[in-house]
């Protein structure tokens, strides 16, 4: 094998006269016998056919930017993409002070000294809590879709069934990541029953809910929004059904909304979860997610949350106040062979960005952002709805979402998408392959960070595309 004599300014220890002091220092002659436990013949004895490295730094950032520009980006593009991922506008203080050493760097740190992290954490639930009128907030979950199947393993374990509701509305994406989180240890699976909902106004069928509603039912489950971005205008009902069946009601909703229409827990909702994304975060290839679950002042659902918690607490010093975990036992921190859930990585940075977005907006600013969205999502639906051979699938209230219909145009979503392109636009999301029912259909959404101007393009291109 050839030696390799290369010093990778990039990589520590990477200077041959170190790397001999280390390996005299553990007794080791050749680098590979730190392998030694990995069979002969899976070791790879030739070239690996990779390029020269690239030693200097302007070098290799000037090679990463010219790999980098190869993508099609929402820098250049106009972006009409959400489903889950949507491009909302980020202050700049949010990314000042997430990028602060003590907060990106501080992986789940214990130091004892560590007050500023927990205190950051604490006001994080605070302010949430506020915008969803929800007493108790844990750390976050992975994302919104984690949080979704973590709290129906929660309502489960509160009620004592092991039935879920789900509407067939819901986005598949969250389905499947609910079907492994609830097909899984340590707990037993949780069966999932799916809900019709009404093809002509993408609302739950009640009458479909209160035929499947049992005894066993632990939880009935709603997106609001759904996933094809009608408000749930039945939700209250919903909750009853449930609530009358001794299930729990837990609504996915999407954080922005609860600045212009009720939060869940004013309909009803035993827990409320959903995707923080939309509260200061970039758009990152699918890292810029995080999920919450807040629940009521009530010890039937706060002990079975799974993540840590922050709280106030007495210090030594009489009067004095300080910020630290609570209930720590309840977690698989605390108890291994106890735990209820184990509790991995949580996505503790964004809950801090979470929090500085929420307390710079304060509730006029997340009033004044869901005003915004909502119209200029009607604008963008009734310009689009007018041109020749299109549809709006629903007329139903909606969000920030809504799906288009081009059956009459006879172009497929995908070609209507391709010729987008040539304008420099990305179109809604494909939803044909996802619900056949509704043809050749394509979820749109628009935020609070389009002008009429962006609109009005979006028009003139799917004009043009259609023909």
């Amino acid at each position: 094998m050839r030696q390799n004599k290369i010093v990778y300014p990039y990589i520590p220890n990477s200077v041959p006269e170190i790397q001999s002091e280390m390996l005299k220092e553990i007794n080791v002659e050749n680098i590979m016998d730190l392998y030694e436990e990995i069979p002969e013949h899976l070791k790879f004895k030739g070239e690996m056919n990779l390029p020269e490295p690239i030693l200097d730094e302007y070098g290799i950032r000037r090679h990463v930017e010219g790999l980098l520009e190869k993508n099609k980006h929402c820098n250049d593009y106009l972006n009409f993409l959400g489903a889950g991922c949507a491009q909302h506008f980020v202050p700049a203080v949010c990314d000042e002070i997430n990028g602060r050493g003590e907060f990106l760097t501080a992986y789940v740190g214990e130091s004892y000294a560590d007050h500023g992290k927990w205190q950051a954490l604490f006001e994080y639930a605070s302010t949430m809590g506020d915008l969803l009128d929800m007493d108790i907030l844990g750390c976050p979950a992975y994302d919104g879709m984690h949080a979704a199947a973590r709290a129906m393993r929660m309502a489960s374990r509160a009620s004592g069934r092991k039935e879920i509701l789900i509407p067939k509305s819901i986005n598949p994406d969250t389905l499947m990541v609910i079907k492994n989180y609830l097909n899984g240890v340590p707990e037993p699976d949780l069966p999932i029953t799916m809900v019709e909902f009404d093809t002509a106004t993408g609302l739950l069928d009640l009458d479909d809910l209160k035929g499947k509603i049992t005894d066993k039912t632990a939880a009935v489950f709603i997106e609001n929004p759904t996933y094809l971005g009608n408000l749930e205008i039945q939700a209250a009902q919903i909750g009853e059904i449930a609530k009358a069946a001794g299930a729990e009601f837990i609504v996915y909703v999407d954080p922005i909304t609860c600045g212009v229409v009720a939060p869940p827990a004013q309909y009803g909702a035993t827990f409320a979860c959903g995707e923080g994304h939309p509260l200061g975060m970039h758009m990152q290839c699918g890292g810029g997610q995080t999920g919450f679950i807040a629940t009521h002042d009530n010890m039937k659902y706060i002990s079975e949350f799974t993540e840590l918690m922050f709280g106030l607490t007495e210090t030594v010093k009489e009067g004095e106040y300080g910020f630290g975990e609570v209930l720590f036992d309840r977690t698989s921190y605390g108890s291994r062979e106890k735990g209820k859930e184990f509790t991995g990585t949580t996505t503790g940075l964004w809950a801090v960005t979470s929090g500085v977005y929420l307390s710079l907006m304060g509730p006029k600013g997340m009033q004044e952002v869901g005003q915004t969205i909502m119209q200029n999502s009607q604008y963008a639906a009734k310009k689009i709805g007018a041109l020749r051979g299109v549809e709006i699938q629903f007329n139903t209230p909606f969000f920030k979402e809504f799906v288009v219909n081009f059956d009459k145009t006879g172009k497929t979503v995908a070609e209507i998408n391709k010729k987008l392109l040539e304008y420099k636009i990305f179109g809604g999301k494909d939803i044909s392959g996802e619900f056949s029912e509704f043809g050749q259909s394509a979820l749109y959404c628009v935020t609070e960070i389009m002008t009429k101007e962006d609109i009005d393009k979006l028009v003139y291109a799917l004009e043009g595309a259609t023909k």
